[in-house]
């Protein structure tokens, strides 16, 4: 898979879903209060994984419209652009209800997009 390749973008997605429900598992909410890496950890992951979404070309992201491209993207924005108003207990949220189905998704996706391709992770 080359670096051009769409599908290096869903890949990317993945990585930092899994990333975001691993470092959260281990933790509380009041944890990402207290400690900064965490709190900026997933931050980052949530960050990238709306960057990702945003490189993927719009063919690809019409033949899956059970995936909130859109919302992902502007979460994306949100947290880079509004990064000293952010509501912690809305991310929190988002990464304990909203990253595990996006998982499911993104799996949907590369089972009918790339069912042969292997990724190995950055």
């Amino acid at each position: 898979m080359t670096r051009r390749d769409p599908m290096v973008y869903v890949f990317h997605m993945m990585d930092y879903a899994h990333d975001a429900i691993n470092m959260a598992q281990r933790h509380s909410r009041a944890d990402m209060d207290n400690n900064t890496m965490l709190r900026l950890a997933l931050i980052k992951a949530v960050e990238t994984i709306g960057e990702a979404a945003s490189r993927v070309p719009e063919d690809l992201r019409s033949r899956h419209p059970q995936i909130l491209w859109q919302r992902t993207r502007s979460l994306r924005n949100r947290l880079v652009h509004a990064y000293d108003n952010i509501n912690f207990d809305t991310l929190w949220d988002i990464i304990q209800n909203d990253i595990l189905p996006l998982i499911e998704q993104l799996e949907d996706l590369i089972a009918k997009e790339a069912p042969i391709q292997e990724w190995k992770p950055y």
